[in-house]
């Protein structure tokens, strides 16, 4: 007869390994794509405020919503608050998510990591930004996410298009932009 073995070391082993590779994980979903710069200088109380969404890219996260917005704000501890808000159109109801962002370093350059849950952290990088922050474009850990933001609900013409070229040349896939309609109230 064997001996019974128990299975709770295999499970702290488990754990710890875990535990680990998290960071390292986490670091993999938080840092920019290779090859795209992130503007610097960076005013967080410049761009704290609300944000019109102009452009994205698709994602569950975000589907079906018109009339998105986000609004920055500064909290006490140095983290950025952010809320995300949009119309479920199927639905006829505004959605709403709460997270935190924290700067992955320097926080004059404009590179973040954003949670909506628990210790899970996305990658948020300024890669264009008006010098009168009046619209912005985001990039995340890799090339399938991106937004163009506005303080205003319309982007000039001549601004759009300079963005999605950019976008382009960095490996984006323009084409897959979806532009948001804003007809709805904000609140």
């Amino acid at each position: 007869m064997t001996p019974h073995l128990s299975s709770r070391p295999c499970h702290r082993w488990l754990l710890a390994l875990c535990l680990s590779v998290l960071p390292f994980l986490s670091a993999c979903f938080t840092t920019p794509p290779q090859g795209v710069a992130v503007v610097s200088p960076f005013d967080v109380k410049r761009y704290a405020g609300q944000w019109y969404e102009i452009a994205r890219l698709d994602h569950r996260f975000e589907r079906g919503l018109s009339d998105v917005s986000a609004t920055y704000g500064l909290n006490a501890d140095g983290t950025v608050s952010v809320v995300n808000r949009g119309f479920d159109t199927a639905r006829g109801e505004w959605k709403e998510a709460k997270g935190v962002a924290r700067f992955t370093g320097d926080p004059g350059t404009g590179s973040l990591r954003v949670s909506f849950f628990g210790p899970f952290y996305g990658g948020y990088h300024v890669i264009a930004l008006d010098p009168a922050y009046r619209w912005a474009m985001v990039i995340g850990p890799d090339t399938d996410y991106l937004w163009i933001l506005s303080r205003d609900k319309q982007l000039p013409s001549g601004v759009r298009e300079r963005l999605v070229a950019q976008a382009a040349s960095l490996g984006v896939n323009t084409r897959e932009l979806i532009w948001v309609e804003h007809r709805r109230s904000d609140r």
